[in-house]
């Protein structure tokens, strides 16, 4: 289904160069991007390319609803991660975050953005599908480097993809670490790259990251993404292949993490 798209769009945005590229790829088709930023790594790329670039911490639900009043927002777009251990060291929530947090039946990653949804559809903000202006970030099904994954390599892949899919059907996590049929690390809240280095650790070499969409994945949060760091993250820990569900993952400097793999004999496929 076609949605026809306000020529004012919001983004918020987390870490990465993922909400950059939106906000590039959105100002290429003649939009404005009005971004509030929860990260500071990206904040000086956004402003290049956003009309606008305010600054907000995760719980200040007060203040980001009354910049998207202000600024007359109707659509909507959330990119780029939001680690919840800073979250959790450092919060910072306003009075209707907390309202809002008590609401929640649990505190898992669907269960709160669904509230944050509702939130914002209360003000009148519709938040679109997350890939809607990074489609062609998006991943075919194949090998994307010069390296092939061996049977026992495959095999892995398999079981991974498996058990990655139980873990998101749970929302604990979208990845996974096996060797030798063998479970490793399973992600929780500390995020990908955590997981690596946990299951590295164990596997010592050779390891195989698996990384899917839930199968209840809701397109508007929450797609599966890797880039650059999680392959330098794999490097240090020595592990050897990465597999992600293709046509639902998103990677980021394509070019860049292809290379990376190449020269570092890490295997990359889409599955």
């Amino acid at each position: 289904m076609s949605i026809l798209l306000e020529q004012k769009q919001a983004l918020i945005a987390g870490d990465g160069q993922l909400p950059v590229k939106m906000a590039e790829n959105a100002a290429k088709n003649g939009l404005e991007v009005v971004c509030i930023s929860l990260s500071g790594d990206n904040y000086k790329d956004l402003k290049k390319v956003c009309s606008k670039v305010y600054s907000a911490a995760p719980g200040e639900v007060l203040r980001i609803r009354k910049i998207l009043q202000d600024e007359e927002i109707k659509q909507l777009t959330f990119l780029g991660k939001v680690h919840k251990g800073l979250i959790l060291r450092r919060p910072k929530f306003d009075s209707r975050a907390i309202e809002v947090l008590k609401s929640a039946k649990k505190l898992n990653d669907d269960q709160v953005m669904l509230l944050i949804v509702k939130e914002l559809e209360s003000i009148g903000v519709t938040v679109l599908d997350q890939t809607l202006f990074i489609k062609n970030l998006m991943i075919p099904a194949g090998v994307l480097g010069d390296l092939k994954p061996t049977d026992e390599q495959i095999n892995d892949v398999q079981y991974g993809y498996t058990m990655a899919k139980e873990m998101g059907k749970l929302d604990i996590g979208q990845s996974v670490v096996i060797k030798d049929k063998m479970i490793m690390a399973v992600e929780a809240i500390e995020g990908t790259d955590k997981c690596i280095e946990r299951g590295g650790k164990i596997a010592k070499k050779g390891g195989v990251v698996v990384k899917v969409a839930k199968p209840q994945q809701d397109k508007r949060f929450d797609i599966p993404a890797i880039g650059l760091n999680t392959l330098r993250t794999m490097k240090k820990y020595k592990l050897s292949v990465i597999a992600v569900e293709a046509n639902e993952t998103i990677i980021v400097e394509q070019d860049e993490v292809i290379k990376f793999a190449n020269k570092n004999n890490i295997v990359v496929m889409a599955v």
